[in-house]
């Protein structure tokens, strides 16, 4: 009779917890940040339908990075999850929290129980009346989940990412100041390898941007409820190329 190896569960969980940080690693980042009028969700995605940034409900969006088909399958879940509530009880009752604490316990489930956990990151995003009461939420493969205050960005090399955020951000800011403080975060992992020699750094272009809206008045501005908006690349291209500067 062959002798089964032990492992520690420590050791696996390290195992599983290496395995989804290489899988999210190898995709590009993804950005949300709150401005002046609403919340800005941003990603480096060429494919004009794979999208990493889908709507979640009126004033809920989601975005994603890793492998496609696992945070599609969260993202379809979500909306399911949020029409129940929504007819179930009431509208106002579907929260960016409700939807979080579910997506972390799936998460969480999956990467102690299932013999491969999701190679995935999320943002769960609600905008508020006022921008104080804008709510981000991320969470991780294994099911942890953190409240962001402002901004946050995920995926590969997030960490320069999300330094050159905390650099710029701050209260207040219109639209087209918010997507160039993203495409900022977004090019700084490529700047730091020309500033380590290795290549010459490629700019951002609009045309490779997915980039959603939620709207903070959508009544206001468009006649709908509905907060989600996906802007087209001559709209992306429009807004970086104003100047709000004071």
């Amino acid at each position: 009779m062959a002798q089964q190896f032990y492992v520690s569960p420590e050791q696996v969980m390290k195992d599983r917890a290496d395995f989804a940080r290489k899988g999210i690693a190898r995709g590009k980042s993804v950005v949300v940040l709150s401005y002046r009028d609403g919340m800005a969700l941003v990603a480096e995605n060429p494919s004009p339908t794979l999208h990493k940034i889908g709507e979640i409900y009126d004033r809920i969006a989601f975005a994603a990075v890793g492998k496609y088909n696992e945070f599609e399958s969260l993202r379809q879940a979500g909306v399911r999850y949020a029409d129940v509530r929504g007819y179930s009880y009431d509208r106002v009752d579907v929260t960016a929290r409700g939807l979080a604490s579910v997506y972390a316990q799936s998460l969480g489930s999956v990467f102690t129980a299932e013999q491969k956990p999701y190679e995935v990151e999320l943002a769960v995003a609600e905008v508020g009346q006022r921008q104080g009461e804008d709510h981000i939420f991320r969470l991780n493969f294994d099911g942890s989940i953190s409240d962001e205050s402002g901004f946050l960005a995920m995926g590969g090399k997030a960490d320069l990412v999300q330094a050159e955020l905390e650099h710029l951000w701050s209260t207040g800011a219109t639209l087209d100041k918010a997507l160039r403080w993203a495409v900022t975060a977004l090019e700084t992992p490529r700047a730091a390898v020309t500033a380590a020699g290795a290549g010459t750094a490629q700019p951002v272009l609009a045309n490779t941007l997915e980039v959603a809206i939620l709207d903070r008045t959508p009544a206001q501005s468009s006649g709908s409820f509905r907060s989600f908006r996906r802007l087209t690349p001559n709209d992306i291209a429009r807004e970086l190329s104003q100047d709000s500067s004071p």
